[in-house]
């Protein structure tokens, strides 16, 4: 007759009885213990040896002493004390103004001109004497301008150096001003 075994538990394996022990766990771990004292040792030594280490002179440069030494001044010669001047007072001469009776007939500079044949479009103020400059603002038709310079050719017009009433400058075809 046959005899009962109990079948193996699988949780935990059956060590059989007279078999041998299995030291490769141990010996791993005896090997870390070992690698990572030898590693500690190591770092210890080379930060002894680093702290330890002698300075490293160094010679320094000895200082340029550079003594500065003025001009001769010049001596002012002596004056007589007196009473300071009076300060002149300056007046404003008023501008002349223009004798519109004796205005000329073109636009002439120094006299005043007004934008017209327009149809009511304005005209343009612009930088500079050409239709390639930018424009600075549009001027409405009938809007009277002082004429500072001119004529300039450019562009095909002939153009005007003008003010405004509120004292901006640029440049205007002489054709729309009269």
């Amino acid at each position: 007759m046959a005899r009962y075994e109990a079948p193996p538990n699988p949780k935990r394996p059956r060590r059989q009885r007279g078999g041998k022990f299995d030291w490769t766990p141990l010996i791993g771990l005896l090997l870390g213990l070992i690698v990572t004292v030898v590693a500690v040792y190591l770092a210890w030594q080379f930060a002894q040896n680093l702290l330890a280490a002698p300075p490293i002179d160094v010679a320094l440069p000895t200082p340029t002493v550079i003594q500065l030494t003025a001009p001769p001044s010049i001596t002012p010669t002596p004056t007589a004390v007196g009473l300071a001047s009076p300060t002149p007072i300056f007046t404003l001469t008023p501008q002349p103004t223009v004798d519109v009776s004796s205005a000329p007939e073109v636009v002439t500079a120094g006299y005043y001109a007004a934008v017209a044949n327009t149809d009511g479009a304005g005209l343009s103020l612009r930088g500079g004497p050409s239709t390639d400059n930018v424009s600075l603002i549009l001027v409405a038709e009938e809007s009277v301008v002082l004429i500072l310079e001119g004529p300039s050719e450019s562009s095909g017009y002939s153009w005007w150096k003008v003010q405004l009433d509120d004292g901006t400058e640029g440049w205007m075809a002489a054709q729309y001003l009269v």
